[in-house]
């Protein structure tokens, strides 16, 4: 897979006086630069938090580690790698792609930055022990060469998570590959993305060529009536539009990342493509293109449209990305 982190071979050079008065180097950091892969947005970095090398294995041995949480638990408890970075039990969300959103958490509850994401994470879920951390052997050294200060911060914590996650880019799959005319899909594939492209299935709304998703909210018509449990957006915005509504999920290596839906009520895909073909329940709230003209009995979905439209979202995965040895434990 061509890597989307290109070194700049820019260095920062951080200088001290040694008593004779000379200036020697004390730390030289790597900063790099991410590309936004074919049919993707431009990435936008943020400019307070540099990447660099450095940086983004500072992270990933925090994302792996449980000194986070006095509960035993790291990021990779709940997001592992081979489910494309959520899991299975927990019905977390997945870790891919994260440098595009602008809304965190299925509500989105957290707007803003991966810096200001991970900062919720670091104070709000984790309640992390910086102490920890300040009097560990090894991380006050790490964190002083990234970000040259002496004392750690969560600000720093969750910087540095953020600069790993943002290199968490999955763009390489079978649907990939025959965007670019580097092979083919298969006739059951053909007719499954001729059916999310189009009307028939309408999934393109939502889930758009690139991302997989919106960054947006909706409500797909799972439930008749609305409280904490399923109140989605509202419970943000209190906005009584938003009630129901759910971040789109990213559609990228969705084989691998059930259960389903905000709740994980669906285990399988083959009951996803069945609930939008035949379940969606209509309410004031819901999303006018799950009811539009032509839609009042459901998609309407042969057995056979079915199966190939979970063989088009199978073409989504990209093995490459879950096995990626960058991303996994140090």
């Amino acid at each position: 897979m061509k890597s989307v982190v290109c070194i700049l071979s820019i260095f920062l050079i951080a200088l001290s006086c040694k008593k004779d008065g000379q200036i020697e180097p004390v730390e030289t950091l790597t900063f790099v630069s991410l590309e936004a892969p074919v049919n993707f947005p431009e990435i936008q970095l943020n400019n307070s938090n540099p990447l660099s090398i450095e940086g983004i294995e500072l992270g990933r041995k925090l994302y792996y580690d449980t000194i986070l949480s006095s509960t035993g638990k790291s990021c990779s408890s709940c997001h592992l790698q081979t489910s494309s970075f959520t899991e299975n039990s927990s019905n977390s969300q997945s870790h891919v792609n994260l440098i595009w959103n602008q809304y965190f958490l299925r509500n989105g509850q957290i707007e803003g930055t991966l810096e200001d994401a991970m900062m919720f994470e670091v104070e709000s879920f984790f309640h992390t022990d910086i102490s920890k951390l300040n009097q560990d052997p090894l991380y006050p050294k790490l964190f002083k060469k990234v970000f040259g200060k002496a004392e750690i911060t969560s600000k720093e914590v969750a910087y540095a998570l953020a600069q790993f996650l943002s290199t968490l880019i999955s763009s390489n799959s079978k649907f990939d590959s025959y965007l670019k005319g580097q092979t083919m899909l298969n006739s059951s594939e053909l007719n499954g993305l001729d059916i999310f492209l189009t009307e028939r299935g309408d999934c393109f709304h939502c889930h758009s060529v690139g991302l997989m998703g919106d960054n947006s909210f909706h409500n797909i018509g799972l439930d008749l009536t609305f409280n904490s449990l399923n109140w989605g957006r509202y419970a943000v915005t209190m906005n009584e539009v938003d009630k129901g509504k759910f971040k789109t999920p990213s559609l990228r290596n969705v084989e691998f990342s059930g259960p389903y839906m905000h709740d994980g009520r669906f285990s399988s895909l083959e009951e996803v493509v069945e609930f939008y073909n035949s379940g969606v329940q209509v309410t004031a709230y819901t999303d006018p293109i799950m009811t539009k003209p032509g839609k009042e009995f459901g998609l309407q979905l042969s057995n056979q449209d079915k199966i190939d439209l979970v063989n088009f979202l199978k073409a989504l995965s990209d093995t490459s990305f879950l096995n990626n040895t960058k991303f996994s434990k140090p």
